[in-house]
């Protein structure tokens, strides 16, 4: 016999006793299992202090497990509550086509990065034009610490970003960090047509070797445990400096390999060495864009002047 309370709420509602009773029942197994969640969490900060890397990992199982005995409970409620499970799957259906397509993406998104591993909590990746660090991924968004943006060298600038899950299905994903921890970065150095050039790029290679090579040798380590994985094919790891001529004067580019968090402090490591080395040049100026007046008749080779008339 249906209690009274029970009967006198679905009437004023409009609804069935039955459909009534599984609402206060969901309700009743939401906020338990939210309370277990609340018990566990405050045990789980006392168990782990600072180590907030144990501690993040171990309030994702909990939550993702409490989820899924919550989706169970719950499912198992209102699927004994219809009259058969075709009726059940074709309601589901529906609304997940018509009300839930982007959560229901991002959800299954999460099961792809769960399962497939495209990136992990702490990488540095870049999607849909947005760069940063993982820092938590959650059944329907991922969570980034952006870097870049008005910060040089790709730095963080602060601010929290959160990707739709479904992303990964939409959207072209780069990961710095994962299988090759290294990444390929450029310095130009420009100096003047005067200056000589010769000289400066042997400066340059001492540099570069000096600085560098420590991490080519780190880099080309990695890249023979990550060959099983991922065809990563790099003829040449060490630093080079290649040189080519603009319109202010001679380009010198050190390329060299960098972790990515670590790109602007190597990079501000090679150009105080730089500095410092072409100091004591004299015959080494930098350039930068000028204006100059140039006399062929007094600077120009003797063959390329022009002849006289007579």
């Amino acid at each position: 016999m249906k209690r009274a309370w029970l009967i006198n709420i679905a009437k004023w509602i409009g609804l069935s006793p039955e459909t009534v009773g599984g609402l206060i029942k969901t309700i009743l197994i939401i906020i338990v299992i939210w309370l277990i969640r609340w018990g566990m969490l405050r045990v789980i900060n006392r168990q782990f202090g600072d180590d907030a890397q144990r501690k993040y990992f171990a309030r994702r199982t909990v939550t993702y497990t409490l989820t899924v005995i919550a989706f169970l409970l719950i499912g198992r409620l209102w699927v004994s509550g219809l009259r058969n499970l075709g009726t059940f799957f074709g309601l589901l259906s529906a609304g997940v086509a018509v009300a839930l397509g982007d959560l229901l993406s991002s959800f299954v998104g999460w099961i792809f990065i769960f399962l497939r591993r495209p990136y992990d909590v702490g990488d540095r990746i870049e999607i849909d034009g947005q760069m940063g660090d993982v820092i938590d991924i959650r059944l329907f968004n991922t969570y980034l610490m952006e870097c870049g943006h008005w910060v040089d060298a790709d730095q963080s600038t602060g601010r929290t970003l959160m990707i739709p899950n479904g992303y990964v299905f939409k959207k072209h994903i780069a990961n710095f960090t994962q299988g090759f921890d290294f990444i390929w970065d450029e310095i130009p150095v420009q100096v003047t047509f005067e200056s000589d050039w010769k000289r400066a790029r042997d400066i340059l290679t001492e540099i570069s070797d000096r600085i560098c090579m420590p991490m080519s040798k780190d880099a080309r380590s990695q890249i023979h445990r990550a060959s099983g994985k991922h065809m990563i094919v790099f003829k040449k790891l060490t630093p080079i400096v290649y040189t080519t001529v603009k319109d202010s004067g001679i380009m010198l580019t050190i390329r060299y390999l960098t972790p990515p968090r670590q790109r602007r402090g190597n990079a501000t490591k090679i150009w105080e060495a730089i500095l410092d080395a072409f100091a004591n040049e004299p015959k080494i100026d930098l350039a930068y864009p000028t204006q100059r007046a140039f006399f062929n008749f007094v600077e120009g080779k003797p063959d390329t002047m022009p002849k006289n008339s007579d």
